[in-house]
């Protein structure tokens, strides 16, 4: 029984949780201890189980080679909690689970989690204005209309006036393409290129549509530095000057221009500690609660990489702004880090690589509600993004392009419907360029006399030769 992978959808964390519980009941070795005098069946140690299942998570697909003892003690606490497993007395329900010869078993029964049901959101269909539709607070009630003068003319048409021959007077709106409309075009079709990426019928039990805000589409895709890195409006939302400067030490080091003080033994630990502290106390992760589901059921694309490029393109469109630039900001440092040599190390007895993921990876995803396998998942994705994170962080162009050309199409339909005397001018049909620009008789090639002599024939031999 192997670990299956758990592709994009809905309740994906709560897929994982049951998977991993039902191949850990399955395969975990049991055997006889002994302890204080008295042997036990069916039992295996803290440090057997952590080795069999950190084992396990390296090699599965959804969690991947990154996964450390560390994060496997973590979890084999949380199946204390939660009764997957229980020590050799029955006791369980606290997460006192060390990495030691202490004894556990599993319960008769293991109940699996259950999937949350959600309340199902309702679909936003955006849509188009139309250009006969009254504007809000107008109607065809109170229309102004000319009293009419009975002349001699419209005497002999008054008996087609009583009974209602003429046709009623309609007020006909022309409406325009305003800023709004653009920024629903933006999100309607960004949601729908997410949805096609991870294959799904609906959007529903991933993403809650209400909550993604169409502004920060547009402005994560035009208000960009030259290096792609999101410039923002509001400079009180800022990262402080102090951590922007701490961040930009660690990402040139040893090359510190921007720190004044003088550096000591250590300095470069202190300085990381800093960094790690700002962020380890934001209130919300960097990719946001309400986009952790999202987040979660890309996961599931890792094993076609150029496809989940793609859907954590679009998903790190949907953030605030100001998210954006941190997470940008901070994937950068991580990744100079990592590849600077001339670091020393920041943690003892830990690499560079593993330290950025453990220490970053709850500030960039995490649940707002308990996840059992959240810091596994967090985990992975700071991997991925560390590895891919330039093209993750750059904009969709194919996306982009799609949507400006739609633009562009609804902004000619409101031209010409608009002006269409002005559009018939400048936009010709077919017929009217043919009109025009009449087709001109092509006169046919001359005959030329050298093509209606014979084709080289070889040389045949004549009875006149012969001798």
């Amino acid at each position: 029984m192997e670990h299956r992978i758990v592709g994009p959808g809905p309740y994906r964390a709560t897929k994982l949780w049951n998977e991993t519980v039902e191949l850990f009941r399955a395969r975990m070795p049991l055997r006889k201890h002994r302890c204080r005098f008295k042997s036990y069946e069916h039992c295996f140690t803290a440090t057997e189980a952590v080795d069999w299942l950190h084992e396990l998570l390296r090699c599965s697909q959804n969690f991947g080679p990154e996964v450390t003892r560390k994060q496997t003690v973590q979890l084999l606490k949380k199946f204390l909690k939660n009764h997957v497993i229980e020590d050799i007395k029955g006791k369980w329900g606290q997460e006192d689970f060390e990495d030691n010869r202490h004894l556990y078993r599993f319960p008769p029964s293991s109940p699996l989690k259950p999937y949350p049901k959600k309340p199902l959101y309702q679909k936003n269909i955006i849509k188009f204005p139309e250009w006969n539709d009254p504007p809000p607070g107008t109607s065809q009630e109170n229309i102004p209309v000319r009293p009419v003068v009975l002349n001699s003319e419209m005497w002999f048409k008054r008996h087609s006036i009583a009974i209602g021959e003429v046709p009623a007077c309609r007020l006909v709106h022309r409406r325009q393409l305003t800023e709004a409309n653009v920024e629903e075009i933006w999100k309607s079709m960004t949601l729908s290129y997410l949805q096609k990426i991870l294959g799904l019928d609906s959007l529903e039990e991933v993403l809650d549509v209400k909550f993604v805000n169409s502004k920060f589409i547009v402005h994560n895709v035009y208000s960009v530095s030259k290096q792609g890195v999101v410039i923002l409006d509001d400079k009180s939302k800022e990262l402080p000057h102090w951590v922007l400067s701490a961040m930009k030490c660690l990402a040139n080091w040893p090359n510190c221009s921007d720190l004044k003080q003088p550096m000591y033994l250590g300095f470069e630990k202190d300085v990381f500690k800093t960094i790690a502290d700002y962020y380890g106390h934001l209130k919300e992760p960097l990719l946001t609660f309400h986009l952790f589901d999202a987040f979660v059921s890309v996961l599931g694309l890792l094993q076609k990489e150029k496809m989940a490029v793609e859907a954590f393109q679009i998903c790190c469109l949907l953030l605030p702004p100001e998210n954006r630039r941190k997470l940008q900001l901070l994937m950068r440092m991580m990744v100079r880090i990592c590849l600077n040599k001339e670091m020393p190390p920041l943690c003892e007895g830990l690499g560079t690589r593993t330290l950025m993921v453990q220490t970053f990876s709850r500030c960039i995803l995490c649940s707002k509600d308990e996840v059992d396998l959240d810091e596994l998942l967090a985990a992975r994705l700071v991997t991925f993004l560390m590895d891919n994170y330039q093209e993750i962080l750059k904009v969709p162009l194919a996306l982009q392009t799609s949507i400006e050309e739609r633009v562009a199409h609804l902004r000619r339909v409101q031209f010409q419907k608009s002006y269409p005397e002005v559009y018939q001018e400048r936009f010709p049909t077919p017929e009217s360029e043919a009109l025009l620009f009449p087709e001109k008789h092509k006169p046919k090639p001359q005959l030329l006399m050298w093509a209606l002599r014979k084709p080289f024939q070889p040389f045949q031999r004549t009875r006149s030769f012969r001798m």
